[in-house]
């Protein structure tokens, strides 16, 4: 059973990992269930593409998670590494950031939550730093795309590049904060 921080984290896991078809697509109906001490969240569904079912349990973390876009609390995640953060990280930054690109500014507030989620993937790695180093050592690349990034660009994880990452990441989000929404025009 997968152990998971918060509910935010069980979906991205599920995310992650699509169905042998390909699709990450799944009609996904949710139950928590009491199983002992634990409590596990069970996520079940028909996949879209093929109709393939496709179902998740994971057991939920004692402590309570700090809410969305937050992950989990002050430990690294134990299903989700931290290659895959940054996947996720830049994918989402780099369409938000055209997007905010070629958008007017009063029209950025509709690309807040894809920065919030950006900042919490970016702040998800540095958890897998050990006290005392200044990089994400190679064991804690346990996925596929987590070992490739790792391999491809090694220094992508150490400390200065992790902290200047969310540090530019918060940038962008305080940024579209002090724009703010545009005042409400009755029709």
């Amino acid at each position: 059973m997968l152990p998971a921080r918060s509910s935010f984290e069980a979906h991205l896991y599920m995310d992650l990992h699509p169905c042998a078809c390909g699709s990450g697509d799944f009609d996904r109906q949710h139950r928590l269930e009491q199983r002992g001490d634990d409590f596990v969240a069970v996520y079940e569904g028909a996949c879209r593409q093929c109709g393939t079912t496709r179902r998740f349990e994971f057991r939920m973390a004692e402590e309570v998670p700090p809410p969305p876009p937050a992950f989990g609390g002050a430990q690294p995640s134990q299903i989700i590494d931290p290659g895959e953060f940054e996947e996720v990280a830049f994918r989402i930054s780099e369409s938000a950031g055209l997007q905010l690109l070629n958008s007017p500014k009063s029209e950025h507030y509709k690309l807040r939550d894809a920065v919030a989620y950006t900042v919490a993937a970016f702040e998800e790695m540095l958890k897998f730093l050990p006290p005392g180093e200044d990089s994400i050592p190679a064991a804690a690349f346990t996925s596929e795309v987590g070992k490739a990034r790792y391999r491809r660009d090694p220094g992508n994880f150490d400390r200065d590049i992790l902290e200047m990452n969310v540090r530019d990441a918060r940038k962008v989000l305080a940024n579209i904060d002090k724009a703010g929404r545009p005042p409400h025009t009755p029709q």
